[in-house]
């Protein structure tokens, strides 16, 4: 009978035991968007989480650019959104205008070590007071050209905008009407003709206290006149021409990897991928930036390349802080994800991967951030400027004038009218 109790006894304990060890299970999610090195990286760096917290359970759920903001919109909508997101700047006015769309990591100032970033760079991911994301890294696009395709053409990377025009005429000349000195997406180029438009105006393109577009109808149709210039001088392939090679990513299309088109202007945090598709021996190599003569600010789109926000509804902030600063300050986290999200801003990162060598001057990344640093940015660009719904309607625009539906003059007109009203609806 006593052995009969014993066992029951202990059979209970062992259940009680075990009930305790569910109930102290935490499960995460953690989402991101990006290619297969960054989701290999990423999936690393969580699974060495995992060895330090045993009882920490993080479900990755990772996609490529296309449709992760629609699938996080819908999320965010619906209180379903994951516990840890990697998030976009430019989000923060279309998820937390008043700073509370996502969690303030202000909360977890014990667990999140935030003395590793400057109170500059968390500035600009807060809203009202409410830390929306810790920044990763911050990133600027600058000018990458194809070392062998250049060198085929015999000329030197150009300095100016000048030379950037006169290079389209003689890769044309010399290699072929499918050689271009660059290749942009359409949102690449709106940033480029927003640097080219800041060099010469010395204006910020959107003016947040009158939360107007701050140009005149003159220099809009001047700004869409300076891509109809870039086309017809050969320097980048049109929109119809670039839709013709299909909707892969751009650094998967053969031209790009035969090295017909001969750069680009890009995110210096992405620029790896773009230079690892290329043909042996080419590489790309970091071009300087064209400045016009007497300009004060090179007109740099210089924002926090991504974020780590957690979720508002997250019922585990503390957890959910617990894995972001592992993945930014720690040296399994920082080790594990290297420079798969730019150059890191966190102070021990730099520290980390400056030590194992993985931060060197000649890395193109690194490069092209320097390089961003040195240039004159007295303007701050607004988040607004790169609103998904302008970029959008900005690559409606290029189509009308590549397709002959719009003159220059009208498509200007149209961008102009359309995208003050989307900017009028976003910053109600």
């Amino acid at each position: 009978m006593k052995k009969m109790l014993l066992g029951a006894l202990i059979t209970t304990t062992l259940a009680i035991t075990a009930g305790q060890a569910f109930a102290e299970q935490v499960n995460l999610r953690m989402s991101w968007w990006g290619g297969n090195s960054r989701h290999q990286a990423t999936l690393k760096a969580l699974d060495e989480f995992h060895k330090l917290h045993p009882d920490i359970n993080v479900k990755a759920e990772y996609t490529g650019w296309d449709g992760h903001l629609s699938r996080l919109t819908t999320q965010i909508a619906g209180r379903t959104e994951p516990d840890v997101m990697q998030t976009n700047w430019n989000w923060l006015p279309i998820f937390s205008k008043d700073g509370t769309g996502f969690y303030d990591l202000n909360q977890q100032k014990d667990v999140l070590d935030l003395s590793q970033f400057s109170a500059k760079e968390l500035q600009s991911t807060t809203v009202n007071g409410k830390l929306n994301g810790i920044p990763t890294s911050v990133t600027a696009r600058v000018f990458y050209f194809n070392d062998q395709t250049w060198q085929k053409a015999g000329i030197t990377f150009p300095k100016t905008w000048d030379e950037l025009m006169a290079a389209g005429k003689t890769f044309e000349t010399r290699l072929g009407k499918q050689y271009y000195p660059v290749v942009l997406e359409h949102q690449d180029v709106l940033a480029l003709l927003n640097s080219y438009m800041v060099q010469k105006y010395n204006i910020a393109a959107i003016d947040e206290k009158t939360k107007k577009f701050a140009y005149t109808k003159a220099q809009w149709v001047e700004f869409f006149e300076m891509y109809k210039k870039l086309i017809d001088s050969h320097v980048m392939p049109d929109t119809k021409y670039y839709a013709s090679f299909g909707k892969s990513n751009m650094y998967e299309m053969r031209p790009w990897i035969q090295g017909e088109w001969g750069g680009t202007y890009m995110w210096n945090s992405t620029i790896n991928k773009y230079s690892d598709n290329l043909q042996p021996p080419a590489k790309l190599v970091l071009g300087s930036y064209p400045m016009l003569e007497g300009a004060t600010d090179a007109g740099l789109f210089f924002k926090p390349a991504q974020m780590f926000s957690i979720g508002k509804s997250s019922q585990h902030p503390k957890e959910a802080a617990m894995l972001i600063n592992f993945l930014l300050n720690s040296k399994e986290g920082v080790e594990a994800l290297g420079l798969e999200r730019g150059v890191p801003l966190s102070h021990a990162a730099v520290e980390i991967l400056t030590a194992d060598g993985s931060i060197k001057d000649s890395d193109p990344a690194v490069a092209g951030l320097k390089l961003a640093q040195s240039l004159p940015t007295k303007l701050s660009v607004s988040p607004y400027f790169d609103d998904p719904q302008i970029v959008a309607q900005f690559g409606t625009t290029l189509q009308y004038i590549d397709y002959g539906q719009k003159t220059v003059a009208e498509a200007a007109a149209d961008f102009e009218r359309q995208s003050d009203r989307i900017l009028r609806r976003a910053m109600r």
